[in-house]
């Protein structure tokens, strides 16, 4: 079986302070290009046709919208130490398509936990190299805005790499 991600891979007029970041803090910057998940990695039976059919049919009635992102959390999980870049317009839009694009075909891959649309920007091995680069993120006052037109679902390769086997434009 193939894992696959739905991810929106916003472009920034700015995207270079974004890369910057995430050369200092992101073990996947060369694997992936900055990204929203919208659909976390999942091993599927579907066909890309048939995940391309699920992707047509919940984002029918959905419009082209804008983001902006701005700010920095962190979140500590069993999976690592997570610098997060904040979604602060466009939330309820992304939310409305993770929830949509969850249900029906991609239901059992629902973990069921609390979705907030972010940009990670870094997963750090150790709390000390975590509350740094924390610190050094939060230097970072710029916003970064665009207008998504597109979801993308990718799959991820042999040696992790992202490779985009779907792109759905928006309305």
């Amino acid at each position: 079986m193939v894992t696959r991600t739905i991810m929106i891979f916003p472009e920034f007029e700015n995207i270079e302070i974004i890369n910057d970041i995430r050369k200092k803090y992101d073990p996947l910057v060369d694997l992936v290009l900055p990204h929203i998940t919208l659909v976390f990695p999942f091993n599927s039976e579907l066909t890309n046709e048939e995940l391309n059919l699920h992707l047509k049919e919940c984002l029918n009635d959905t419009q082209s919208f804008k983001v902006e992102l701005k700010g920095f959390s962190k979140q500590e999980n069993k999976y690592g130490n997570y610098l997060f870049l904040n979604v602060v317009q466009g939330i309820d839009e992304i939310k409305n398509i993770h929830d949509s694009l969850y249900k029906d075909k991609l239901k059992q891959f629902d973990a069921g936990n609390d979705y907030v649309p972010h940009m990670t920007v870094g997963n750090l091995s150790s709390i000390d190299l975590f509350d740094k680069a924390f610190d050094d993120v939060n230097k970072c006052n710029d916003k970064f805005s665009t207008v998504i037109k597109k979801i993308s679902v990718e799959m991820i390769g042999e040696h992790e790499e992202s490779i985009i086997i779907i792109e759905h434009e928006l309305n």
